[in-house]
């Protein structure tokens, strides 16, 4: 593990975008001028539940945003630039490769960073799942997408990320992951009522701290309910 200096563990890659252009589904709920905001949160509440998992040696946040940048690495993640420039998938094969450039056993794993509800425990129970298998992923709540990508050693990431990304990662060979009950590792936030899903979870501090703009506001999603009040999860949950 991490904690004991070994040279083990997962090593993470989280791709995010430049704030300006994160999250756009999510302006209708958010507004235009909130929701970097919002991403930014999403984003730290995320690291620092991965870095709090017990078999997570390291994460590797690959983004060309600066405020991210600097925030994310205040938190003890190793910042990548987007030097492809290529979209998601180029970005989180490049982040693995960084990766194992220095490690080059490393299991990693590709990790969405919109996941403010994460639970360093439950990410534990997926990654020991995936640990079986030499590529595996967890689908996002809808069964569409995906969360989480991994690699065990000497095996290539291959994402293929993005839209229907489950059944992309089906063709591709990689194992579904099915056992653990970790709701709050698939869900990833894209709309309002996704955040609804995830407050009603709890949410991390960063977006906790935010969403009561949003409870207080009419910004709610068309035919939903109104944001309710956040709960902020446990620290380490």
């Amino acid at each position: 593990m991490r904690r004991d200096g070994a040279d083990v563990g997962w090593s993470l890659v989280v791709p995010l975008k430049p704030l300006v252009r994160a999250k756009s589904r999510l302006s209708r709920a958010a507004g235009e001028e909130f929701r970097p905001r919002l991403a930014l949160a999403f984003a730290l509440d995320t690291v620092a539940a991965a870095l709090a998992c017990e078999n997570v040696r390291d994460v590797a946040v690959v983004t060309d945003d600066r405020l991210a940048a600097e925030r994310l690495a205040a938190l003890g993640a190793r910042i990548v630039p987007d030097t492809p420039a290529r979209g998601l998938n180029a970005a989180l094969a490049h982040g693995a490769g960084v990766v194992r450039a220095r490690r080059p056993g490393a299991p990693v794993a590709a990790l969405n960073a919109d996941l403010p509800a994460l639970r360093p425990a439950e990410l534990e129970l997926v990654l020991h799942s995936a640990s079986q298998f030499p590529r595996a992923f967890l689908a996002d709540a809808a069964d569409i997408g995906t969360t989480l990508l991994t690699a065990t050693s000497g095996r290539e990431l291959e994402p293929a990320f993005g839209g229907a990304s489950r059944a992309r990662h089906l063709a591709s060979g990689a194992r579904e992951i099915t056992g653990p009950k970790a709701p709050s590792v698939r869900r990833d936030v894209d709309t309002g009522e996704d955040l609804l899903a995830a407050l009603a979870l709890g949410v991390g501090p960063h977006t906790a701290l935010q969403a009561p703009r949003l409870v207080a506001g009419a910004a709610a999603p068309e035919g939903s309910k109104r944001l309710p009040p956040p709960q902020v999860r446990a620290s380490g949950a």
